[in-house]
């Protein structure tokens, strides 16, 4: 009866999503046979709960709109979820660590007990690996603003301050991507008739326009692989003891999709580009670039030719070579 009860409840939160899904995929994210998920979908219509049935290609089963669950109903895995998130948000959004530690104790008090005692088995610390090249938290008030524009399909007007001088814009905001702890806006620049990935640390939203409009597709399909490729998004070399730069043989679309945080990628040609980055010492700027597998030039400045130079003695050194 237990596990009955356990198997019912995670099948109510995964209607909680809002999404169709047949029989044989609730059973699979069950682990049960899909006779026994629709013994259990019955069970559900007996407690008041409208599970309707989608009839036709991308049919299924779904919660019927007017259907109101439980303030919370969390399964272990949720729990677990909502329990990590909350504690490491604060890592990249600043001004929420006073609410999401009052967020995660009332979702504590509001869970089942052994739903509970999953959620506080993972206390979780965030702390900085210097190989990640994290950017500083976001004010959470501007994700809150921008990400009521998209949720509205509100055009956004914003001032940005990323170029040499702000700037008024006015954009159609489709996505909101965290990459390397940097947030970033994916938005069509009607005026522009462009595409943009912008850092959102670099706009000032104003008033809400009122205005809506048509949500159109993004480039590539997905607005991660969109940011992740273009370089002109706005960032800017992260403050390091060292930096330096050098021409790739790449083109600045794969650099940038492999570049570590804090680093600008500027186009040369359609096959090469300068990437410029920090580290902690020249040899570790010199082995970032190695990574890259390409042909370097135009290397600066003298201390990271010299770094190089001294990690090709290393290496000859390893190998037995004459020096």
């Amino acid at each position: 009866m237990a596990a009955t009860s356990a198997r019912t409840l995670k099948l109510l939160s995964i209607f909680g999503i809002g999404m169709t899904l047949t029989a044989e995929e609730l059973a699979t994210r069950l682990g049960a046979s899909v006779r026994t998920v629709r013994r259990d979908i019955d069970t559900l219509r007996e407690l008041g709960y409208e599970i309707e049935a989608v009839r036709g290609v991308g049919g299924g089963y779904r919660l019927g709109r007017a259907t109101r669950l439980p303030p919370v109903v969390f399964d272990e895995d949720q729990a677990v979820a909502a329990a990590v998130a909350l504690q490491t948000v604060p890592a990249v959004l600043s001004g929420i660590r006073e609410n999401s530690a009052r967020a995660l104790a009332t979702l504590h008090q509001a869970m089942p007990a052994r739903s509970r005692v999953h959620a506080e088995a993972f206390t979780v610390s965030a702390a900085r690996n210097y190989w990640e090249f994290p950017a500083a938290p976001i004010d959470a008030e501007i994700v809150r603003v921008i990400g009521g524009a998209i949720r509205r399909q509100y055009v956004l007007r914003v001032v940005h301050t990323g170029g040499h001088e702000p700037a008024t814009l006015v954009l159609e905001p489709h996505s909101l991507v965290v990459w390397a702890a940097r947030w970033y806006l994916v938005a069509f620049e009607p005026a522009a008739d462009r595409w943009r990935a912008m850092r959102i640390d670099h706009l000032e939203p104003g008033p809400p326009t009122g205005r809506n409009f048509d949500r159109r597709q993004v480039p590539h399909g997905d607005p991660v692989a969109f940011v992740t490729s273009t370089h002109d998004r706005g960032d800017t070399p992260a403050d390091w003891p060292c930096r330096g730069s050098a021409l790739l043989a790449l083109p600045a679309h794969v650099v940038t999709r492999f570049a570590p945080g804090g680093s600008t990628v500027e186009h040369h040609t359609d096959s090469s580009c300068r990437l410029t980055l920090g580290a902690w010492s020249w040899a570790g700027i010199a082995g970032l670039l190695l990574t890259f597998d390409a042909d370097i030039t135009d290397i600066e400045p003298a201390e990271l030719r010299q770094a190089l130079s001294s990690l090709r003695t290393r290496i000859d050194e390893g190998l037995g070579r004459p020096v």
